[in-house]
């Protein structure tokens, strides 16, 4: 199938909080081999995935991992927004959508973060996500060539560099602290679905989305 689709039914059945042997009744197919879907040891038929679809109410392309987007009923997300009469894409639900997935996410890791309990590991961390924000925001800042530069203090031509060759160097620096404080947080998809509920949706969605993102621009 892909390599999408074993993650997917796995998550959604623990969401809900069903032992694989339930849900293989349900589906009317031996656990044994749900259990060989949900690792990748096997792929489905057609007939399957759309029973699957049906069963968690979600959409073959959500299963596939072709999409965010749950449902039909679902706003959209980012290429499969809708178009508005103008032929623009509506960004409305695209915003919030992937507010929400973003935010969400946030908040799993500083939680995470503030169980490590690791002053240097949070400001690392920290700085990296705010230069993040910072590089997105000065991009649209500067879309409008004739907008003021006085609240930036590095020169828009070199920003960019700077930008990232900062967030590689906390990305490092986080990697040892890692190491130097010898963290090890204990962790699985039970764990976080446990533990931050529908946060932890909007996480494994973003890093469904990311690797998507990645696996794409390595093809490019």
């Amino acid at each position: 199938m892909n390599n999408d689709f074993p993650r997917i039914i796995t998550f959604l059945r623990k969401e809900r909080g069903l032992s694989q042997k339930q849900a293989a009744a349900d589906l009317e197919i031996s656990q044994a081999l749900l259990s060989h879907y949900e690792k990748g040891i096997r792929e489905c038929g057609l007939d399957f995935l759309i029973k699957v679809a049906e069963y968690y109410d979600v959409t073959t392309d959500y299963l596939l991992g072709r999409t965010l987007q749950r449902n039909n009923t679902s706003a959209p997300v980012s290429e499969n927004a809708e178009e508005s009469n103008s032929g623009k894409i509506s960004g409305s639900m695209v915003n919030q959508i992937n507010r929400k997935v973003i935010s969400n996410s946030c908040s799993v890791v500083y939680d995470l973060l503030a169980q490590i309990g690791s002053k240097r590991l949070t400001n690392t961390v920290s700085n990296y996500l705010m230069c993040a924000h910072y590089e997105v925001f000065r991009l649209i800042y500067n879309s409008e060539k004739s907008n003021s530069q006085t609240m930036f203090s590095l020169d828009k031509n070199k920003f960019k560099h700077a930008a990232s060759a900062s967030m590689s160097l906390d990305l490092m620096l986080a990697e040892d602290i890692i190491e130097d404080e010898k963290i090890a947080l204990a962790l699985s998809p039970d764990i976080l679905s446990g533990y931050f509920d529908k946060s932890a949706s909007s996480l494994f969605s973003l890093i469904q989305f990311s690797e998507r993102n990645i696996r794409n621009s390595l093809k490019k």
